[in-house]
C-alpha cells in the first residue's frame, strides 16, 4: 500500500489530525466547535477516567499498544511515529475509552512502504468486537455499529470528535481510498463508530 496523509475538515469543525502513513499526516481545524445532536440508546454504564494502554480487533488482527496524542505546535494532532507501524494513538483532549462520549484511537494504514496498525480498518463489520485494555486494569469491549469511507474534504470532525453522546463510544480512523499521487495523499477516511457493550 502507498502511503499517504491524513485530512480532516468541515466548516464547522477540523480537528488536526496527523497522518494514515508517509511521514506526516494533514490536519484541520483544531476546536471541534460543539456538541452535535445527542444520542439515545441502551448499553454499559460509563467508566471513570483511565488512559488506554492497549486496543485489540480479533476480525482485523489488530493487537497494539495505543499511546497519547496531544497537538503539535501547528495545532495538528501528534501522530504515533512512522518506526512504530503497530501504534495506535489516543487524542488525550477527548473522553478515554469507556467514558461517556465519543473516544478517539487513531492510526496509520501504512508506514514505510508495510501495512500498519489500522491497514484493514475498512474491512470490520457491524457487530465486531473493539478491546481497549485501559490502565485501571478494566477492558472496555465496543461493538461496530458501522463503518463509513468518507472524502477528506467532507470529514466529519464535529460527529467524530464532538458528538453530544449520553454513552460510550469510540471512534477509530485511518486513511482509505485510492492513493493520489500528485497530492501524495489518500483521497479519503475510514471511520468505525462503535458502542461500548461492556466493561
Amino acid at each position: 500500500m502507498r502511503a499517504g496523509r491524513l485530512v480532516l475538515g468541515t466548516a464547522a469543525c477540523v480537528l488536526a489530525l496527523a497522518g494514515c502513513g508517509s511521514d506526516d499526516w494533514d490536519g484541520g481545524p483544531v476546536d471541534p466547535g460543539g456538541p452535535g445532536k445527542a444520542a439515545a440508546g441502551a448499553g454499559a454504564a460509563p467508566l471513570p477516567r483511565s488512559q488506554p494502554a492497549a486496543i485489540t480487533i480479533p476480525r482485523i488482527g489488530v493487537s497494539a499498544p495505543v499511546t497519547e496524542l496531544g497537538l503539535q505546535p501547528d495545532g495538528r494532532i501528534e501522530t504515533p511515529p512512522l518506526s512504530t507501524p503497530n501504534l495506535a494513538g489516543w487524542w488525550e483532549r477527548g473522553p478515554t475509552p469507556g467514558e461517556g462520549g465519543p473516544a478517539v484511537i487513531l492510526g496509520h494504514v501504512d508506514a514505510n512502504k508495510r501495512p500498519a496498525v489500522f491497514a484493514r480498518l475498512r474491512e470490520l463489520r457491524p457487530g465486531d468486537r473493539v478491546r481497549v485494555r485501559r490502565r485501571d486494569g478494566r477492558t472496555a469491549t465496543f461493538a461496530v455499529e458501522r463503518v463509513e469511507r468518507v472524502a477528506k474534504s467532507a470529514f466529519p470532525g464535529e460527529k467524530v470528535y464532538a458528538e453530544d453522546l449520553d454513552y460510550p463510544a469510540l471512534r477509530l480512523v485511518t486513511c482509505g481510498g485510492s492513493f493520489d499521487p500528485g497530492s501524495g495523499h489518500y483521497v479519503d477516511n475510514i471511520i468505525a463508530y462503535t458502542r461500548m457493550v461492556q466493561n
